[in-house]
């Protein structure tokens, strides 16, 4: 993935790139140094699409929840 995806998603997910570091247990610092290769590791996408997948069912969850005895 390259870094410009790479930000634009974060923002979508509203994460910043510490946040995004403290959650998958890398430095900040290299987080941030991934923009002199411009691109990401490998497994940075599908971290990505499973963290977003994640948002919606737990919105969904706390949505039905309610419902549910």
């Amino acid at each position: 993935m390259d870094i410009e995806t790479f930000e634009k998603k974060l923002n979508e997910l509203n994460l910043t790139k510490k946040e995004f570091a403290n959650m998958v247990g890398a430095v900040y610092n290299g987080v941030v140094n991934w923009n002199t290769k411009g691109e990401t590791p490998k497994w940075v996408d599908s971290w990505l699409i499973n963290y977003e997948k994640a948002k919606v069912l737990d919105e969904i969850s706390k949505s039905i929840k309610p419902f549910i005895k």
